[in-house]
């Protein structure tokens, strides 16, 4: 992959170890040869097996979708950090590492908050209506959540409640951090241009009175920020295990933010 980042620090850059197949969720399973024969990146083939119902492969240079349309795997454009959260190509997206293991997270490290709009926008809908028509309930701890239906992503979260139901059998006192605190929301994630997961309903936000957002303390992107988290990790990991990653992991933390993102975790241990 192009050295295509120009932001990350020494402490990053050390991280970013070769992708592994520990806790990958079901529906993500990536050959033990992913770079194929047909020249198929190794982390092209990763975010096609990902999303099976919305990408076909990869063909010089690009993702082929379902549909017969193409995106550009790799502009091959250096960007630096604000820039590559904004403008992001498919590659892009994998520019950090997931670590299970880690937060907080090294600074300027946010694995899986760099998204590819365009991408997005051709799976899960590229308009507010088309976005929530893929919307399906959801029964999360006395109340019911929308969540879209795309790649599986409801299914998915239907597997935490479950998980998280029996955890919360042993550990009652952990109830009180699973409060639904939204889904569903198209709009530009704060102070940026670029769409939110919510807009996609690919992401939940629980535990709002036990939240952490880096935001409070400021809203320069490259400032030096200090972490804080209140969520329990037993119930990110349960989240984890079903193909959500935490914003709770990332620099720029978000601790009650999960979103629907398997091709991420694929390469995490």
């Amino acid at each position: 992959m192009k050295a295509k980042f120009i932001w990350v620090s020494a402490v990053a850059a050390a991280m970013a170890i070769p992708m592994c197949m520990a806790h990958v969720p079901a529906t993500v399973q990536v050959p033990a040869q992913a770079e194929a024969s047909a020249g198929v990146p190794a982390k092209a083939q990763v975010l096609i097996n990902a999303y099976p119902e919305c990408i076909k492969g990869y063909e010089n240079g690009y993702i082929v979708m379902k549909d017969g349309s193409k995106l550009l795997w790799d502009d091959g454009k250096k960007k630096d950090f604000v820039t590559l959260l904004d403008n992001s190509d498919v590659e892009d997206m994998f520019t950090f590492r997931y670590d299970r293991k880690a937060a907080p997270a090294a600074k300027e490290y946010d694995a899986g908050r760099s998204r590819c709009d365009e991408l997005f926008k051709k799976m899960y809908g590229s308009t507010k209506e088309q976005s929530y028509r893929n919307g399906v309930p959801v029964k999360w701890f006395g109340t019911t959540v929308r969540f879209t239906k795309v790649n599986g992503a409801a299914d998915h979260l239907k597997e935490v409640a479950a998980d998280l139901e029996k955890l919360v059998a042993k550990k009652p006192d952990l109830k009180k951090y699973l409060k639904s605190s939204g889904t569903y929301n198209w709009r530009t994630v704060r102070g940026a241009k670029r769409m939110s997961a919510h807009s996609y309903g690919i992401a939940f936000d629980i535990g709002v009175s036990y939240s952490n957002y880096w935001r409070h303390a400021t809203s320069n992107e490259l400032a030096q920020i200090t972490y804080k988290n209140r969520i329990p990790m037993e119930i990110v990991e349960v989240f984890e295990k079903h193909g959500f990653v935490w914003g709770g992991r990332w620099y720029h933390y978000d601790t009650m933010h999960f979103e629907y993102r398997p091709e991420i975790l694929a390469g995490c241990q």
